[in-house]
């Protein structure tokens, strides 16, 4: 396997006794690439994504993140990777400071490392006002920006985002996806779910999964061409359909 890849899966698959979930998965992911992997609900996205971090142990095949292979060495995966599930992982009942600490202090930081790393996104963020605000007096857009910046806090080379803009309203999104840009641009691996056709677009590459298998990978521009479609909702919808 390649080390110089952020990601690197061969052959995955994941069973649950007759029924299986991930098929025989393979793909690479670069570091710094922003990768959409895209599905229906009931892909096998969630499933597959559960293994790369580590908290599912696949039933076959091979993967490593972050130079670490999911079989052995988990908990290193989970200390290199950052992670946003759908549900959000911040505290309704912690501040935003606390949320911060919280994880922080989970990651190992020592406390002068969270305060300058909560100090940094809270002035980034420019929510100086609402920083010692309870997470659950927030807006879903807010919490939504939070989640993903504590999930940074501990400087990730690899950041897993499930579904991260379910919910919220386009500009929301659209500011969402501009601090996505810029963690890249920085040099960290974004790995993203969304069933967004249009978020898609954003993406360097995209690999669509329909029952269990990967059956399109490539830029958004190339499968267009491929699939003779005029958008990722286009190329889906044809690959759904068989």
């Amino acid at each position: 396997m390649n080390n110089n890849k952020s990601i690197s899966v061969q052959n995955l698959t994941k069973k649950f006794g007759d029924f299986t979930a991930v098929n025989s998965i393979s793909f690479e992911v670069e570091k710094g690439e922003i990768f959409g992997f895209l599905g229906a609900n009931g892909a096998g996205k969630t499933t597959a994504m559960k293994m790369l971090i580590g908290i599912s142990k696949p039933t076959s095949g091979e993967a490593k993140v972050a130079g670490f292979d999911v079989y052995k060495e988990t908990e290193k995966i989970k200390k290199n990777i950052g992670y946003m599930s759908q549900k959000f992982a911040l505290y309704d009942d912690l501040t935003v400071r606390e949320n911060a600490r919280f994880y922080g202090g989970i990651f190992g930081l020592s406390r002068k490392q969270i305060k300058k790393k909560t100090d940094e996104f809270i002035a980034e963020l420019g929510i100086e006002e609402i920083a010692d605000n309870l997470v659950g007096s927030l807006p879903l857009g807010w919490k939504q920006k939070l989640a993903f910046s504590v999930s940074l806090i501990h400087e990730p080379k690899i950041v897993f985002l499930d579904e991260p803009t379910g919910g919220v309203d386009p500009i929301t999104r659209r500011q969402f996806w501009e601090m996505i840009y810029k963690q890249a641009d920085n040099g960290t691996t974004i790995f993203v779910t969304t069933h967004y056709m249009d978020e898609a677009e954003y993406c360097d590459r995209v690999s669509i999964m329909v029952e269990g298998k990967i059956e399109a990978l490539d830029t958004p521009k190339n499968l267009r061409k491929q699939f003779n479609a005029d958008s990722m909702n286009d190329v889906f919808l044809k690959l759904a359909r068989g």
